[in-house]
């Protein structure tokens, strides 16, 4: 393998990881505040690019992309106000069905929307057939984008979560929600905001992605699996181990194109879920109790 071949599937292992950690983000953000696993995550993720999709078409590209944010936060503080909030001690079980019904409940009304078409939205800049040329490998600028939105959010997460008063009272329910509630802390409304803060992430992902991946509304699930197995990996809870996992589950599925067919692409993530799971089921960087944010 040549250093040039070896640099593309560098990039491309870097640029795939980048979006499974940005989806295992939303998942951590709602786990540490809820508890619960929101398999709806990977819809957020197609909705928001739907939705951009539809809105570029008369819209200038950064306010269509905005409106997809805000549209798709709306979804997911409607999502809490009408299947979670109103629910008194309910089991993490229960919470879990609720959000596998929530994620084919949104797939299902995609479909009846935007049909089964693929959908793209256009490139942020440059074309489908420009290319920037690192190193002696040659990859879309749209490559460049999706690689810095994720930088980019990482860090604001990161700084949300150490200085403003949103982000320290989301930290003090995921310690102790009883103590931040004698503290003057409304739980209910930090849950609220963290479905709407991994709704937000997870639109402008899609977006971001779209030009690249394309769009289609059955194209949530198999992002959430790998998003989920990213989270284990990490460890449930740890937003920064999130990101390392994701970039080493990316940079394994590109790597192992050069060994194995494409077609096997997805069980390389199945088979790490379950060999986590088995071996090391708090994952490579997670303690036992995996839940809080006090790390990040």
């Amino acid at each position: 393998m040549s250093f040039e071949q070896f640099f593309q599937y560098f990039l491309s292992g870097l640029t795939t990881g980048s979006i499974y950690a940005i989806i295992a983000i939303g998942f951590n953000i709602i786990y540490n505040t809820t508890g619960i696993i929101n398999f709806a995550q990977g819809e957020f993720l197609i909705l928001g690019g739907m939705i951009g999709i539809s809105l570029s078409s008369f819209l200038p590209l950064p306010l269509a992309i905005a409106a997809a944010v805000v549209v798709t936060m709306g979804v997911g503080a409607i999502i809490d106000f009408l299947f979670i909030k109103w629910l008194k001690g309910p089991s993490v079980l229960r919470l879990v069905i609720i959000t596998i019904g929530l994620s084919i409940l949104i797939r299902e009304s995609m479909l009846h929307i935007w049909d089964e078409k693929v959908r793209t939205l256009r490139h942020f800049t440059g074309s489908e057939i420009s290319s920037v040329k690192i190193l002696g490998a040659h990859i879309s600028p749209q490559v460049l984008w999706v690689l810095g939105i994720s930088a980019v959010i990482v860090v604001a997460l990161n700084l949300f979560f150490r200085l403003t008063l949103v982000g320290r009272a989301m930290r003090a329910c995921s310690d102790n929600r009883t103590a931040a509630r004698l503290c003057g802390i409304r739980a209910t409304q930090m849950v609220t905001f963290s479905f709407m803060l991994s709704a937000a992430i997870g639109a402008l992902a899609g977006c971001a992605i779209s030009p690249l991946t394309q769009t289609q509304y059955a194209m949530g699930a198999p992002l959430a699996i790998k998003g989920f197995t990213v989270a284990i990996l990490g460890g449930l809870g740890s937003i920064t181990a999130a990101v390392v996992a994701g970039l080493l589950l990316g940079l394994l599925e590109a790597f192992s194109i050069a060994v194995l067919p494409l077609a096997y692409i997805d069980a390389v993530s199945i088979v790490v879920l379950l060999v986590i799971l088995f071996f090391r089921p708090s994952g490579l960087f997670g303690n036992r109790e995996a839940s809080s944010l006090k790390e990040f």
